[in-house]
């Protein structure tokens, strides 16, 4: 029964990937990945299925795990598993310990190639000396799982030549910002059932993820406040009509907070110590280190279950904050992620990049590669084609 309502989910994302249809019909003709094996860590929900299954389209088998214990739908997860060629190795709330055994189990299969999301496989296999010995490549999409990639650079470490999916700008200038303005806000909005509206919301960090959060406050009817430690980046926030503060100042003003930052504990125990009275907080970022969930634990003198998927912490002084998602990335841990055409694009990228791997990757030296000009405007053409 959980198997029927996955592949519910995934036909109804498919209807709507039409870029996806076109590579997936391209693949099951020319079968780029046959006899080749693919380790996919990714958001286990109904759009990634449909990458999976392009690949497998494309002749690969797969290995699939999650990239986040909240993140993965277990009736997606059980439908893609009734594909022969396809294994999954994910659940929804997997403990840690598990899902570090996954990753160990993906490594173990010995991809030829990686798709990932956060760069865990891929920091996890240049700990193991020796470890996929075939692998030519890894395609990786998220500004976490890049900036992994390129300090294993730095220091001389990188093994493979990696793709940085997420530097496309197909990619970055619309996942990022129409992305995850829609879904984060949609999952809160769900979430809390709160007004949004007449509210001030913080955005704590201005990159393409924080753009788009703002752009969507603003619609909502929001007063918005960002945090941003580029200058740079700051300014542009303030031409773009938001109010730059610093980051105590705004935790005492704002109704809503939001990270974006992909830094671990950039709300800590200083900042939660001033937070306003009745604050939601919400992740965005890749991994749920950006709000400081020990220092909110020390610092409660209660806690309890307000809503499905939100935690109260009451305070000192009797302020109570709220916790969406135990701080994971929120639009996947309590929505379905972004919406099904933007993935469609940043998908097609993933599928391009990985088939261009494979063709190239035996060529290139170790290091981080931007995704090549050619596949961004291809997939751009494609997308604007079904736009117009």
């Amino acid at each position: 029964m959980a198997a029927k309502k996955g592949w519910e989910k995934i036909r109804w994302a498919g209807a709507h990937m039409p870029l996806h249809a076109e590579i997936k019909k391209r693949f099951e003709k020319e079968r780029p990945f046959s006899g080749r094996r693919i380790g996919t860590a990714l958001h286990l929900e109904a759009k990634t299925a449909n990458l999976i299954l392009t690949l497998h389209a494309g002749g690969a088998e797969l290995f699939v795990i999650g990239s986040n214990p909240l993140s993965t739908q277990d009736a997606v997860a059980q439908a893609l598993a009734e594909v022969e060629g396809i294994t999954v190795a994910a659940r929804h709330g997997e403990p840690e310990e598990e899902r570090r055994g996954n990753i160990d189990r993906l490594i173990d299969f010995s991809p030829h190639l990686i798709v990932e999301d956060g760069g865990d496989v891929a920091w996890r296999l240049h700990e193991r000396e020796g470890s996929c010995p075939k692998l030519i490549g890894i395609c990786e999409e998220t500004t976490t799982g890049v900036e992994r990639l390129r300090t294993l650079e730095r220091e001389g470490r990188l093994r493979v030549p990696a793709i940085a999916v997420n530097d496309a700008k197909m990619k970055h200038l619309f996942d990022n910002r129409y992305g995850t303005g829609q879904s984060t806000w949609d999952a809160i909005m769900r979430a809390t059932n709160l007004l949004v509206a007449g509210k001030t919301v913080l955005i704590v960090g201005y990159g393409w993820c924080g753009k788009g959060l703002a752009l969507r406050a603003k619609g909502l009817g929001a007063r918005v406040l960002v945090c941003e430690i580029d200058p740079v980046k700051a300014v542009e926030a303030a031409m773009e009509g938001c109010e730059v503060v610093e980051l105590r100042e705004g935790m005492a003003r704002a109704d809503f907070v939001i990270t974006a930052t992909g830094r671990p504990g950039v709300i800590g125990e200083e900042e939660l110590k001033v937070a306003k009275h009745g604050q939601v907080l919400a992740n965005a970022g890749h991994f749920g280190y950006e709000i400081d969930r020990e220092a909110l634990g020390r610092l409660a003198k209660k806690r309890y279950q307000a809503r499905a998927g939100v935690e109260a912490y009451v305070l000192p002084h009797g302020r109570t904050v709220y916790l969406l998602g135990e701080g994971e990335l929120v639009n996947l841990a309590l929505g379905d992620g972004h919406p099904v055409e933007i993935m469609d694009v940043s998908f097609a990228l993933q599928a391009l990049s990985a088939e261009y791997l494979l063709q190239n990757g035996e060529s290139l030296s170790p290091g981080v590669y931007p995704v090549p000009e050619r596949i961004d405007e291809t997939v751009a053409r494609l997308f604007l084609s079904v736009l117009s």
